[in-house]
């Protein structure tokens, strides 16, 4: 079984840069295409990236176009998600996720395993 473990939620400034890393563990990381979602209080889960599983395909969901990078380091089996430029409505639990089918999978929520999440709060 494949586990995926999110750290480097926080607080943060509007304006300010924080970077999501997602650990894996198990099945081959390679072998999966990634991404993220996130959750704000009161709204559905939303796509917000994903990565190809030889990370030469990159997704983006409209609101952070331009300000997030999503990437992978498949030596050291982790998923990133570098978020510049952070805004109050940045703010929710992201998610990460994994699906073996590819990025259609990743991108449609139709993913093979997800993490628990980390809180990512943005101050105005």
């Amino acid at each position: 079984q494949v586990q995926l473990v999110e750290s480097g939620g926080g607080l943060v400034q509007a304006g300010g840069s924080l970077r999501l890393s997602c650990a894996v563990s198990g099945r081959a990381f390679s072998t999966y295409a990634m991404g993220w979602f996130r959750q704000a209080p009161g709204k559905e889960r939303e796509f917000v990236a994903a990565i190809s599983w030889s990370g030469d395909r990159l997704y983006y969901a409209d609101p952070v176009k331009g300000r997030f990078t999503i990437s992978r380091d498949n030596a050291k089996n982790t998923e990133y998600l570098q978020m510049n430029s952070l805004k109050p409505e940045d703010t929710a639990v992201y998610y990460c996720t994994a699906a073996y089918a590819g990025v259609p999978a990743v991108r449609r929520g139709d993913s093979d395993y997800w993490g628990q999440g980390t809180q990512v709060t943005v101050s105005s």
